[in-house]
């Protein structure tokens, strides 16, 4: 995610809903192990917070400095600001080391990330037996339908200036490469759709569409599109500017597992297995000490004496 100032962190904290206790309780229960998990691009920490709850201990990282500093603190979470020249080897060792994650969570965050990095360093850190890797977004806002018309013509007044990272999410994740096994809770191409309750002041919308990244872009380019006349329309649309409604926004999950080692039939594993067998013992024969030197000598005068008692 890009860098937000202090303004705009303190707007995107307010208008970010919680997420469901219930998700992180039905993805736990998955889980072999409930050790150790990793919430990557953890923001102000809430899904830390939520996993807490399951695991014993929480790594929390983000390259937000300016959203660590509002993260929720908590004994059994740790928060690490993780650069982005940032190696692979370090991140695994930050995180725990190899094999040593129960279960990885991006929330609202996955598209953020160099993929094929983050996948790495996932696979690595993942434990193989009984780990997961949960991601998720939400994109769609449900408030009224006076307020949804409006919402809906300035999604599609930032077309022009979304980037590949941001249509990711406008796309639900369906076009999110995602290299693990699925574990009936979505799949590469299908996450399952949930629905995210929240509640939402004017003040807290309005903060939220400026802190908004495809409207933080526009504005980059000289354009902006949450300009007074659509906040005007937003309020009169709304009513009481004082009214916190209960709204909702439309998220996207996908849950999946180290894939599994799979043969073409029952006898090319027992092969397979034999080989590894073989393999290892030919290893642990060639790493036995050789004898030294003078051990070749003694064992060598040895034989001869034997040959000549003959």
């Amino acid at each position: 995610m890009a860098a937000l100032s202090e303004k705009e962190a303190e707007a995107y904290l307010d208008a970010r809903p919680r997420y469901p206790m219930d998700w992180y309780k039905k993805i736990a229960a998955r889980t072999q192990d409930h050790k150790f998990a990793w919430d990557v691009g953890t923001g102000n920490g809430q899904a830390a917070i939520g996993l807490v709850e399951h695991y014993e201990k929480v790594a929390a990282t983000d390259i937000n400095e300016e959203q660590l500093k509002r993260a929720v603190k908590h004994s059994r979470i740790s928060y690490h600001h993780t650069p982005k020249n940032m190696s692979e080897d370090e991140m695994v060792a930050l995180v725990g080391g190899e094999n040593s994650v129960d279960l990885i969570v991006a929330a609202q965050a996955v598209h953020f990330f160099d993929l094929t990095t983050f996948y790495n360093v996932a696979k690595r850190v993942l434990r193989k037996e009984g780990g997961l890797i949960a991601i998720w977004v939400y994109n769609d806002i449900i408030i009224s339908p006076e307020v949804d018309p409006i919402m809906k013509r300035l999604v599609d007044s930032t077309l022009p200036f979304r980037t590949p990272i941001m249509n990711l999410a406008f796309d639900s994740y369906k076009t999110l490469p995602f290299p693990f096994e699925s574990v009936g809770m979505g799949s590469e191409g299908k996450p399952v759709t949930l629905d995210l309750p929240h509640k939402l002041s004017l003040k807290g919308f309005i903060g939220f569409l400026r802190s908004w990244q495809p409207a933080v872009k526009a504005k980059e380019q000289g354009v902006e599109l949450v300009n007074e006349n659509l906040i005007n329309k937003f309020e009169e649309a709304w009513g009481d500017e004082n009214q916190v409604k209960d709204i909702y926004y439309k998220a996207h999950m996908i849950v999946g597992k180290i894939p599994e080692m799979r043969c073409e039939s029952d006898q090319v594993c027992e092969d397979g297995n034999k080989d590894l067998l073989h393999q290892t013992e030919v290893r642990r024969k060639q790493e036995r000490r050789q004898p030294s030197g003078e051990e070749n000598r003694q064992i060598k005068k040895q034989n001869t004496s034997e040959d000549e008692a003959c």
